[in-house]
């Protein structure tokens, strides 16, 4: 499946757009050819990262046919999804989260990837119930970030996978979350293969319980091939598309 309406021809007069539209069709080519090589029949969804870039840069991708933005910040995030103002723009959060910061990111996130903690569901839950009594915003999409680590550490990244099962209760409990499934990001340094099958491997433990959740978000401008292969229905890319990070100053 896919959010994408691509082959939006870029505005000639705006060589940044041209740029975005060439990699975006790259980028769509490599998902196609992995989507193939995995034997899917549909691809990911793409969520095109924007964390650092300017917010003109997300209006000339929702003109190129992208619906689905991501951020990791939520000062950043909240204020650029209030300057593009585009209803057709999906905003979902994956950073990690305080749950100081529930209250904003609910006012403009459609779905938080990055639930890695009962506090947070909770904060969220409690957000998301009074926003809806006042603004009427549908229910909030809920990723649990799994650690994929192999050491026994501080799993900052993410919850440990025997945590994940009292994560999926607690979110399945606050009416207005919806349990979407899970986030991870493969190890630094790692086989991103190995990890995105285990990740497979707790996302099929948790459809048991939970048979709706069935996403998988995984998978970066350096792994997408690995993470379609092992079954992502999600996909974060951001430098392949939209370059490095712009200087600051």
């Amino acid at each position: 499946m896919t959010n994408q309406e691509h082959g939006v021809p870029a505005d000639p007069a705006d060589p940044r757009s041209a740029q975005l539209a060439a990699r975006l069709a790259e980028v769509d080519r490599r998902i196609a050819d992995a989507t193939t090589a995995a034997g899917r029949s549909s691809k990911p969804n793409l969520i095109v990262v924007t964390k650092f870039h300017p917010a003109a840069d997300v209006v000339r991708l929702a003109a190129l046919g992208v619906r689905d933005v991501g951020e990791n910040r939520d000062q950043e995030a909240a204020a650029k999804a209030a300057e593009v103002g585009d209803p057709r723009v999906r905003w979902h959060f994956i950073g990690q989260l305080q749950s100081n910061k529930a209250k904003s990111v609910v006012k403009y996130a459609s779905s938080v990837q990055s639930v890695d903690r009962i506090q947070l569901v909770d904060a969220l839950g409690k957000a998301v119930a009074r926003h809806m009594d006042t603004s009427g915003r549908a229910g909030l999409d809920c990723f649990i970030q799994v650690s994929l680590e192999d050491d026994a550490g501080d799993h900052r990244g993410g919850a440990r996978p025997a945590d994940v099962m009292s994560l999926a209760d607690r979110i399945e409990g606050q009416a207005g979350l919806r349990l979407a499934g899970l986030m991870a990001v493969a190890p630094l340094g790692g086989d991103p293969g190995s990890a995105f099958e285990k990740l497979a491997g707790i996302s099929e433990a948790l459809r048991l319980v939970h048979p709706g959740a069935t996403a998988i978000s995984a998978g970066m401008s350096q792994d997408l091939e690995a993470a379609i292969k092992f079954g992502a229905t999600h996909l974060r890319i951001g430098s392949d598309i939209l370059g490095s990070r712009p200087a600051v100053g």
